[in-house]
């Protein structure tokens, strides 16, 4: 039964997220993917208290992949912010 409730939490989280990001101004992706990577890091410190304080084997495995999966999304969220703030310094006189 709790299984069933975190699957809807998830499903609604989900639904909610895409709805709300569908919504935004394209001028305003850019400070919007700054903000959510440093929230991303607030989700690594989670996933290692998770995963640090896991008793069970399996557990710590969830918890270890947690880690990763937040390192990449913060580690993608750097890239593409800055591939976005590339398009902004313009042709030749822009700095890189």
């Amino acid at each position: 039964m709790q299984f069933l409730w975190l699957l809807l939490v998830l499903a609604a989280a989900a639904g909610l997220g895409y709805k709300v990001i569908s919504d935004v101004p394209s001028l305003l992706h850019t400070p919007l993917m700054s903000g959510m990577n440093a929230l991303s890091g607030i989700t690594v410190v989670g996933a290692l208290l998770a995963a640090g304080t896991a008793v069970y084997t399996g557990n710590v495995i969830i918890g270890m992949a947690a880690v990763v999966l937040a390192a990449v999304n913060v580690a993608g969220g750097f890239v593409v912010t800055h591939r976005m703030l590339k398009m902004f310094h313009g042709g030749r006189g822009g700095r890189r």
